[in-house]
């Protein structure tokens, strides 16, 4: 029987075929899993936050501050009470970069009075958001936590007051009518101005909240909070205030007054 001729010319034709296969995957030809579409494209990283650590908590409070808030510390009897009580507790944390805080109590023949300031470093671990909207999100969180009255049309939180029905025979002189007014507008003012509220004049953005309430011996309890962000730092002031007497309210504009200057002395620290 005669064999079939085997035939050179057709091997080397194939090996030459697969070879070229071969050098095109090699040498960085397109392949059936590239994307042409995909070279080139580069997602850059959102910006990082102004602040990459936090100062000291318990150290960032002046003693003269400290002496306005808590009227009763400089009347410790004792000097290393005393100056334990200035000095504050840090509060507990895991990352002092990330989070730091403070706290201090004075007791006194007048009242009792607690101040804490917390610091947190927000970081955003997604390349999409930056620090600065990360600590955005969660200001407003915590602006929508405290339930804060919605602005009245003028820019104030809207105030009520109740109005006094009046009859011809009781009808009050119209110049003590006009004082009368006056004195309610001016009132109603006052009262609105301290209402809790959004601060525009206090980092990238603040708010201050003022809650009255009273404790089980029935002495009035007043807790102010101001807080603000600035770039991705969040700082939390809670300044309060228990009477010592039955009937004594804690005076709200005074409490808010010492809490935003304590607010704006830690703003320009962060600031410097």
């Amino acid at each position: 029987m005669q064999r079939k001729a085997y035939v050179p010319g057709v091997a080397a034709l194939l090996a030459a075929l697969l070879a070229g296969c071969t050098s095109s995957s090699d040498d960085g030809g397109a392949t059936d899993n590239s994307n042409p579409g995909d070279a080139g494209t580069v997602t850059a990283a959102a910006e990082p936050g102004r602040y990459d650590a936090l100062p000291e908590a318990c150290g960032a409070v002046g003693r003269s501050t400290l002496d306005s808030l808590l009227p009763g510390i400089r009347r410790i009897p004792d000097e290393t009470q005393r100056e334990n009580a200035y000095r504050g507790q840090a509060t507990l944390t895991f990352d002092t970069d990330r989070k730091a805080g403070c706290r201090w109590k004075v007791e006194s023949t007048d009242a009792i009075d607690h101040l804490s300031v917390d610091l947190e470093r927000v970081v955003s671990y997604d390349n999409a958001v930056s620090d600065d909207s990360q600590a955005e999100t969660l200001f407003a969180g915590k602006v929508t936590a405290a339930g804060l009255p919605a602005p009245s049309p003028s820019g104030s939180p809207t105030a009520t007051t109740p109005a006094a029905p009046a009859s011809a025979a009781t009808s009050p002189s119209p110049s003590t009518s006009a004082s009368a007014s006056a004195s309610a507008s001016a009132s109603a003012s006052a009262s609105a101005d301290l209402q809790p509220r959004l601060l525009d004049d206090l980092g990238d953005e603040a708010f201050l909240n003022d809650v009255l309430a009273s404790s089980g011996s029935t002495a009035k309890q007043r807790m102010v909070t101001v807080a603000f962000r600035t770039s991705n730092v969040i700082v939390t002031i809670e300044y309060e205030e228990q009477a010592a007497s039955v009937g004594v309210v804690p005076d709200s504009k005074e409490m808010q007054d010492r809490a935003r200057n304590l607010a704006a002395q830690l703003a320009d620290s962060l600031a410097g």
